[in-house]
């Protein structure tokens, strides 16, 4: 990867030392600025779900939909909100519940055999929004399928060619942090045609402090 590790650790050191001290924990988010890319084609936009090597310092809630024995082994992993079969099918047509729903909720994970009624269900509200089931056989380890997508950010172009997602927290290790944005990077760069050269700079910004250039090495 051109970014060297150094470079990064230099960054983060400079981002804690201009960060102001706060009373609550503040987040870290990555930002990442394209060049020389048409979002007008569809091919060129990114919508990416990454998993993270380590949790972001944030509650990420998770939503399952799964029936009967897959639904009681969500519900014992601790997931945020099961919804089964009958209640899905319920909430065909009713959008206010589902806006609710997709707003309230990080990601989702369904049982195979009900990604169906989902998506006929859900499928125009979650869509757009980037939000779309992840699906699982029923008989899957939803406990490890849950805390795998505790780790996940999604990462997407919106109109501008500005990538962003938060990869941390002040209270984590630099270790973790760093790890978390290499893996963002190391993603973004192998969906870019050019790879680093479609990448024009790159920052890291605490909640309420200003953000650090992170040293791209050139080729």
């Amino acid at each position: 990867m051109p970014i060297e590790r150094k470079n990064l650790v230099e960054a983060l050191r400079e981002l804690r030392a201009k960060t102001p001290k706060r009373n609550f924990n503040q987040s870290i988010e990555l930002i990442i600025n394209l060049r020389d890319i048409d979002l007008s084609k569809t091919e060129n936009r990114i919508q990416e779900t990454i998993e993270l090597p380590h949790h972001i310092g944030k509650k990420v809630n998770v939503c399952v939909f799964a029936s009967g024995d897959a639904a009681l082994r969500a519900r014992r992993a601790g997931a945020d909100l099961v919804l089964e079969r009958e209640e899905v099918e319920s909430l065909m047509g009713n959008k206010k519940r589902q806006r609710q729903i997709a707003k309230q909720f990080d990601s989702f994970l369904a049982t195979a055999p009900l990604m169906p009624i989902v998506g006929r269900v859900f499928g125009a509200i979650l869509g757009p929004r980037g939000k779309m089931p992840t699906p699982i056989p029923p008989t899957a380890d939803i406990e490890r399928e849950i805390e795998r997508h505790r780790r996940m950010v999604m990462v997407r172009t919106r109109g501008q060619p500005v990538l962003s997602c938060r990869v941390g927290t002040e209270d984590m290790s630099d270790n973790e942090i760093i790890d978390n944005i290499e893996a963002v990077i190391h993603r973004i760069e192998g969906k870019l045609k050019r790879g680093m050269k479609n990448i024009a700079s790159i920052y890291i910004k605490a909640s309420m402090g200003p953000p650090v250039k992170v040293k791209i090495e050139e080729d």
